[in-house]
């Protein structure tokens, strides 16, 4: 039998500290999540103080702010918006993404260091929002939701990880399909693509992730309320009561504002909440793996 390690008391100390740091962080992440959770379901007569809503026991808890949100058709609209622009900006995303990084990775592409320096100078040097904005107009995007999308479909960084991980893929096995007369094409979707599968989950989190929140883009090129997404109305639910904009929350019922606007926050986070489980045992493994030649 092995011998069971022995921990000096030095050890035992910076166990000790590691172990409060890591509690420490935690209740920084769980504090204001469970603040914003107790919140969205404080009921209209309560009276007490923040802290006291905190620990308000579950069977006085209220369901009205989700009542309100999930029965109202603007809620229900932008959160349809919002999927929208999730599942066609991030196919979109990979859709332009893969090609370019498994042509960057290709060592003997023709023009492949012009190519390259054409993918890096933007990335280095960003052009601003003013010619982003013009070339959105240009090309008819506004009110439409490939506007929130279509201009960052394609990120230099997540281009850059998913070359370093088709460039980790051994060269014998598409040598061996090219010498079986396939074409790049086939030796991207018959060879590459099937191997690939952590870096696309990986880079498809970043997009989704990235299209989900945004609602900078959505707020210059959408001004159709009907193609608003959730981040957009959830923007005017939090800025309402400071800015004595009543319209948006008062339309939601007679929920108080503050649980309107926590139940808002913590809605609008689900989707993300629940993917990401499932997506977690590949997403260390593609980013490690998509960075070791970065």
């Amino acid at each position: 039998m092995k011998s069971a390690i022995r921990l000096t008391r030095t050890d035992k100390i910076f166990h000790a500290v590691v172990d409060a740091c890591l509690v420490a962080i935690l209740l920084i992440l769980v504090i204001p999540i469970w603040s914003t959770i107790t919140l969205s379901f404080r009921p209209n007569d309560f009276i007490g103080s923040a802290l006291d809503g905190m620990f308000l026991p579950p069977w006085r808890w209220s369901t009205a702010a989700y009542r309100a949100l999930l029965g109202h058709k603007a809620f229900l609209n932008s959160t349809f918006n919002s999927f929208r622009i999730f599942i066609e900006g991030v196919a979109c995303a990979l859709f332009l993404t893969v090609p370019l990084a498994y042509g960057l990775s290709i060592k003997s592409l023709p023009g492949r260091k012009l190519l390259y320096g054409i993918v890096i100078v933007p990335y280095l040097f960003n052009p601003g929002l003013i010619p982003n904005y013009l070339l959105v107009t240009k090309l008819g995007l506004v009110d439409k939701l490939a506007a929130v999308f279509l201009p960052g479909a394609i990120s230099v960084y997540n281009t850059l990880i998913m070359k370093s991980f088709f460039e980790g893929i051994p060269d014998e096995l598409k040598e061996s399909a090219r010498i079986d007369g396939a074409s790049e094409l086939t030796v991207l979707m018959r060879i590459v693509m099937p191997l690939s599968k952590p870096i696309l989950l990986t880079i498809g989190l970043y997009y989704g992730v990235h299209y989900w929140n945004d609602f900078f883009n959505a707020m210059l090129y959408i001004n159709n309320n009907n193609l608003q997404p959730l981040p957009i109305l959830l923007r005017n639910i939090l800025l309402s009561s400071g800015m004595n904009e009543y319209v948006e929350v008062n339309a939601f019922g007679e929920a108080p504002i503050a649980a309107i606007k926590a139940a808002s926050v913590f809605l609008a986070a689900i989707p993300m909440l629940a993917a990401y489980p499932f997506i977690q045992k590949y997403f260390v493994k593609g980013t490690m793996l998509g960075s070791v030649k970065g």
